[in-house]
């Protein structure tokens, strides 16, 4: 089992930033690809960023250059620095892992997620 505690949510005005945390434990391996999604009500739940194992990112085509994903293999974090925020960018954000990834950005291909962290963000 896998397990997922991310932290670092908050509320920020427009133009801010944050920085979110993953922490991963149990049964957890560096072959395994780690993402960010977001989901607000009634909304489906978007791809925001993930690695692979070799450390090649992706990203969702509505955070291109504003937000930055990477992790610490040392310590299991995976990280997601939130930049120029936009009130658009409020949802709830998820982390997510599984050792059997194709299409990155694809809620369905990850197994194991986090509870969430809520972003706020104000105009």
């Amino acid at each position: 089992q896998v397990q997922l505690v991310e932290s670092g949510g908050g509320s920020v005005q427009a133009g801010g930033s944050l920085r979110l945390s993953c922490v991963a434990s149990g049964s957890i391996y560096r072959s395994y690809t780690m993402a960010w999604f977001r989901q607000g009500q009634g909304k489906e739940r978007e791809g925001v960023a993930a690695i692979d194992s070799d450390g090649n990112r992706s990203y969702g085509d509505s955070v291109k250059g504003r937000f930055t994903i990477w992790k610490d293999n040392y310590n299991n974090t995976l990280y997601l620095q939130m930049d120029s925020l936009k009130p658009e960018d409020t949802d709830m954000y998820y982390c997510a892992t599984d050792p059997l990834v194709i299409a990155d950005l694809e809620p369905n291909e990850y197994k194991y997620w986090g509870q969430g962290t809520q972003v706020t963000v104000s105009s």
